[in-house]
């Protein structure tokens, strides 16, 4: 867990929170246990099961939390997740924290797993972008890996991409290629987003690593492909649908970048339920 998350994990708390649980802790003596079972309501692959446990252990070190599935797991509907043993302010204070984090990580990774399943055993590396939810980015792409694609960059620190509106302040791309050349290490890699045959070209003559096909047809794909012809990487990107997969594979390309990865997924259904009956765990209003 990266102090990033930590402070995500504290700022998600303090969002719900706020001065107080009102219900529970009026309602919940403060020494009350319980066990709480977190289950698929629906079939998913699983992801955010690291973060899920350290909201409950956030809010008491003394709770138990054993996952029954690992990120990356193919769960059926129905099927419990994790187990959650503890004071019941603690489960129900941070249930519905840790499930937003499970459902919406979930729901990328049961995305994803959707698109690699249509290019099983083509030589093809699918990739996500930087269209993420603010703040959870590192999340959000663990979760694509868990789904069975790849990451692209991080951030702007972790790789060099020169993109269109780069080229425009700098007047081309071979003065923008030569200009950070003098400036970066000669173990990075140089990747440049074209939108057309002359751009395709010019990447070729600056000697770039990587060319990004941005937006093009198939069909142009498919020209650019045979100008680059093997002297490096293709990637495509822009508006890349699920059913458009196989074709692009197809097209001589080495890599496909999706932002629906991310920003088209939908969160799963997730819910949480508190084990226990009346007897073994009376409300103190009762006793």
């Amino acid at each position: 867990m990266t102090g990033l998350e930590e402070k995500l994990i504290e700022l998600a708390l303090a969002e719900d929170i706020g001065t107080g649980d009102i219900t529970t802790d009026y309602l919940i003596d403060p020494f009350q246990t319980g066990k709480g079972v977190i289950r698929a309501r629906e079939s998913l692959i699983l992801a955010g099961t690291g973060i899920a446990k350290k909201v409950f252990e956030s809010l008491d070190p003394a709770v138990r939390v054993t996952p029954l599935y690992s990120d990356g797991d193919s769960v059926d509907a129905g099927s419990p997740i994790l187990e959650i043993v503890g004071t019941l302010q603690c489960l129900l204070t941070g249930e519905r924290t840790a499930l937003n984090f499970l459902q919406r990580l979930s729901g990328i990774a049961t995305h994803v797993r959707s698109h690699v399943n249509r290019i099983q055993g083509l030589s093809i590396r699918l990739v996500d972008t930087r269209k993420t939810t603010p703040g959870l980015r590192t999340l959000e792409k663990h979760a694509v890996r868990m789904g069975g694609a790849a990451n692209h960059r991080m951030g702007l620190f972790d790789g060099v991409l020169i993109k269109d509106n780069h080229i425009a302040a700098c007047g081309g791309i071979l003065p923008a290629v030569s200009r950070i050349r003098k400036q970066i290490s000669h173990l990075i890699k140089i990747e440049v987003e074209v939108s057309n045959l002359k751009e395709v070209r010019d990447a070729l003559a600056a000697g770039v690593e990587v060319i990004m096909l941005d937006n093009m047809s198939v069909d142009q794909i498919r020209e650019a492909a045979a100008v680059i012809d093997g002297n490096a990487l293709i990637e495509v990107s822009g508006r890349v649908s699920q059913e458009m997969l196989v074709e692009l594979a197809g097209a001589g390309v080495d890599i496909i970048s999706v932002g629906a990865l991310t920003h088209g997924a939908k969160s799963v259904d997730i819910s949480m339920d508190i084990v226990m009956t009346a007897s073994e765990f009376p409300c103190p209003a009762t006793v």
